[in-house]
């Protein structure tokens, strides 16, 4: 069972590497404003999230089987005492912090990367705008302010 659960630990490291890679390629394609490229990676930053649920649902079911022979404890660091050699024991630990550094360094990509794109979307909605000739009222009412617009463009030409 422990080797199993290195296993799966080590595979887990892995994808979450890769996903970090999916995640820098995200960001040139988005800067880039390559959507053919950014739909390309978003299939595969998909795969990889399927990948990381099912050896996440794979240790959970060892790490209940390992928990009915050792008793739970509050840190994974912990748990792994339990582990049959040192060598395991250490290697155990390893996994388990190479795993926080690549989720860690996976979230902060994906935060950054939700930043660039929610700008995109800021500047395509304020050009939209420019281009409509939206504008805000200045008035606050019992309704709001309301929004104008003018009309630009000729849709039936």
């Amino acid at each position: 069972m422990w080797q199993d659960l290195m296993d799966v630990l080590g595979k887990i490291c892995v994808v979450y590497d890769g996903l970090k890679k999916i995640e820098e390629k995200k960001r040139d394609a988005l800067v880039g404003i390559d959507m053919e490229g950014l739909a390309k990676i978003l299939d595969e930053e998909s795969l990889a999230a399927a990948k990381i649920q099912k050896l996440e649902q794979k240790r959970g079911s060892i790490l209940q089987e390992l928990s009915k022979t050792y008793p739970p404890t509050q840190k994974a660091e912990d748990f792994y005492k339990n582990a049959p050699t040192l060598a395991v024991e250490k290697r155990l630990i390893s996994l388990h912090q190479t795993l926080s550094k690549n989720v860690e360094s996976a979230v902060k990509l994906r935060d950054n990367n939700q930043i660039l794109a929610q700008s995109a979307l800021d500047a395509v909605q304020y050009h939209l705008n420019r281009l409509s000739g939206a504008s805000i009222d200045p008035t606050y009412g019992k309704g709001g302010s309301s929004v104008t617009h003018q009309k630009k463009f000729d849709f039936n030409a």
